[in-house]
């Protein structure tokens, strides 16, 4: 009996010591090197549906927007796997509307033990874990989709694009279609009737290259920098970030295909 009561405190020491170590939140990662240059502004196009239209009026204030080539988005947040919420960090490398590359560190008391790299480029996603790689059509187009998303960090490219385009569906919401690697996908985009700010967008997406069927998917911004992300079946966020760098216009061209920090 008294084996067994050593037993279960001990188990509980180690269940609360591994719990207290997933509370400690990151270091951030160090900013990006190069600063980007100062930005040069281009027209906002006519005729978007009105709470597009609306939407980048609050944002940018004017009928010009920011011609954007790259972005750097460097932040912090959590990652869940099944129950158990990882604390992380990140650093998300864009050619806008072209490619990214993704750099994760899950951390445990503040130190990496899961590092993540993953690639979108030339149409080709692939995705390394410590446990496995993934790459194929599917992963591609779910790669596409998540790229076009983490965009809501610079959004003058939606109109800036020639490839994209803003369809009406009413007075709070307008799809987005954009180009993907076979051919075009889309968001349903809801913009927030107080703010007119995009408060989410929902498309069908695959979650693994062996999935038979796309699953719905929804990117929600919670304001402030943060974004959640949401496989329909879950009903719980699986990634929330908040970006605490952004770095426009940067030469990315050999960072984005490196590995790493």
């Amino acid at each position: 009996m008294r084996w067994s009561v050593r037993i279960a405190a001990g188990a509980a020491v180690v269940v609360g010591v591994g719990w207290l170590g997933l509370r400690v939140q990151p270091a951030p990662f160090p900013p990006y090197p190069a600063p980007g240059p100062q930005l040069e502004r281009v027209p906002l196009p006519d005729r978007l549906p009105p709470p597009v239209a609306r939407y980048y009026r609050a944002v940018f204030g004017g009928g010009a927007v920011p011609l954007v080539e790259s972005a750097v988005l460097t932040g912090r947040g959590t990652l869940r796997f099944g129950p158990v919420v990882l604390p992380a960090r990140y650093r998300f490398t864009h050619l806008a509307g072209r490619g990214y590359r993704h750099y994760i560190e899950a951390t445990w008391f503040g130190l990496p033990f899961l590092k993540v790299n993953e690639w979108y480029l030339d149409g080709h996603g692939r995705m390394e874990l410590p446990f496995g790689t993934a790459e194929g059509p599917k992963t591609s187009s779910a790669a596409n989709l998540g790229m076009w998303a983490e965009a809501t960090a610079f959004p003058s490219v939606y109109v800036t694009d020639p490839r994209v385009r803003w369809e009406p569906i009413d007075d709070t919401s307008a799809r987005l279609v954009v180009p993907g690697p076979d051919g075009e996908q889309s968001f349903a985009v809801s913009f927030d009737p107080a703010t007119g700010l995009i408060d989410r967008m929902t498309t069908m997406r695959y979650r693994a290259e062996g999935d038979a069927a796309e699953l719905p998917w929804t990117a929600q911004l919670l304001g402030d920098g943060r974004a959640a992300a949401t496989w329909g079946d879950q009903g719980q966020p699986w990634l929330v970030i908040r970006h605490e760098e952004v770095v426009l216009n940067a030469d990315v061209s050999q960072y984005i295909r490196a590995r790493g920090l």
